[in-house]
């Protein structure tokens, strides 16, 4: 056993990360699919969808040929509506409260239809949007992940003049850096900024971190208004025995250098542990089977039944070959020449209910041994609490507490996405991002 790149020959790998949900081949198809639709009143996938895009009707004017007008629906609602119809969760979501699933019927593919409008927009670079004239008003807005994304388009339409602070080498956050190449390619995500930042008004500024390159005091002293969309991405610690060992990783890290480098430079193990059932657990597994692990397995604390992954995701786990060990906990980590070598786990029971509503897993006494050569840590992100609470923002456990308004303690300063929420969806950043520009606009008397 041993952690090495290149396990696969270039075009397996190229093959094995290609896109995972491909468009429709042809206008017919679209065509077809959208009037499926039976344009339902009071629609309860609208209702579903955070960022309440008029799906009806977006889908209504693709079965017309209004290919433009659907894919301005769209944006109108969510920006990154591109984006999300490949990472959306949509079988919990709008395709999952669809009114055909009552009839044991096939949803209509929502997700597919919206990207199809969307890569259409990009694709033929449709001005959608005119920008108002100039405000003289200037807002900084920190992280360019989907709600600073959000937040900086909405304001710009407004005639603001925006700049945007991103701590990477590229701007689009968690859509690219952290999530499985096949679902979204970097060329994608870069395509899908520059879409956003065409309305003109926008300029970002990336390797501009909080904290090191730029100061919340230097921001408010130069800005009218400031919207904070810093996510989170600090790996949570396993705290066990044998976390140091080589061979284990964090979850995050381990996407992050796919996203960022040649599939045939990933090293990764013979035989694979990924400790979580999470999004980015999943990603972590399958990315980790694709690129040629032989032996891949899933261990989770709780059964089946309460795992946080989608239906969906859990399927592409399984039908990428990975295995899974239910009611298991890390207990420790044993290695050799300070490498990984075992994984021993606490066998589990579930007790009662905790504070998320799920039965809480309990240690039982009893263990079990992997042999192992890579471990992946995917139980969860941590805000970043030192730099927030460095800011005197106030929070609870690093989390930013917002008012209704979505202002921060410090007047004029906003935030919204995952810094504040702690860790949902792609859409829900996006409306944070939304309402975090309302806000700004009401507190500039805009």
């Amino acid at each position: 056993m041993a952690i090495v790149n290149n396990r696969l020959p270039k075009e397996d790998l190229e093959a094995l990360f290609s896109d995972i949900h491909p468009p429709f081949e042809h206008d017919e198809g679209a065509a077809i699919e959208a009037n499926r639709c039976i344009n339902c009143f009071d629609a309860p996938c609208t209702k579903l969808c955070p960022t309440k895009i008029d799906i009806p009707l977006f889908i209504k004017q693709i079965s017309s040929g209004n290919i433009k007008g659907s894919a301005r629906t769209i944006f109108s609602s969510n920006i990154m509506g591109a984006g999300c119809s490949k990472v959306c969760p949509v079988e919990k979501l709008c395709e999952g409260v669809c009114v055909y699933n009552l009839l044991k019927e096939e949803p209509i593919h929502i997700a597919k239809l919206q990207r199809y409008s969307t890569e259409k927009a990009m694709n033929n670079k449709w001005r959608l949007f005119e920008r108002k004239a100039s405000t003289g008003k200037k807002v900084a807005v920190v992280g360019a992940g989907p709600a600073g994304l959000a937040c900086a388009h909405a304001l710009s339409l407004q005639g603001i003049e925006v700049t945007l602070f991103e701590k990477e080498e590229k701007a689009g956050g968690l859509m690219t850096y952290g999530i499985a190449a096949y679902k979204v390619t970097p060329e994608f995500c870069k395509e899908e900024v520059d879409y956003i930042t065409s309305v003109g008004g926008i300029d970002v500024q990336v390797k501009k971190e909080l904290g090191r390159e730029i100061t919340l005091t230097e921001l408010r002293q130069k800005y009218d208004a400031v919207f904070l969309g810093i996510g989170v991405g600090i790996a949570r610690s396993l705290g066990i025995p044998g976390e140091d060992l080589e061979g284990v990783v964090d979850a995050i890290s381990f996407i992050y250098n796919i996203r960022t480098s040649d599939y045939s430079k990933i090293a990764v193990g013979d035989k694979v542990a990924v400790i979580g059932m999470g999004m980015t657990a999943i990603d972590a597994a399958t990315q980790s089977k694709r690129l040629g692990a032989a032996d891949v397995t899933m261990i989770y604390r709780r059964s089946e039944n309460e795992k946080p992954c989608t239906d969906a995701q859990f399927d592409l786990a399984r039908y990428d070959g990975c295995s899974f060990i239910w009611l298991a906990s890390p207990k420790e980590i044993k290695g050799e020449n300070g490498k990984v070598k075992k994984l021993v786990c606490n066998k589990m029971k579930l007790g009662g209910p905790d504070s998320s509503g799920r039965r809480a897993p309990v240690i039982t006494g009893e263990t079990f041994t992997l042999e192992v050569d890579m471990i992946i840590n995917a139980t969860g992100q941590m805000p970043f609490e030192e730099l927030i609470n460095n800011s005197s923002i106030r929070n609870r456990n690093g989390k930013i507490l917002i008012n209704e308004a979505f202002e921060t303690n410090i007047p004029g300063v906003f935030a919204g996405g995952d810094a504040v929420n702690g860790g949902k969806e792609v859409v829900n950043a996006v409306q944070d991002g939304k309402n975090g520009a309302k806000a700004i606009l009401s507190y500039l008397g805009i």
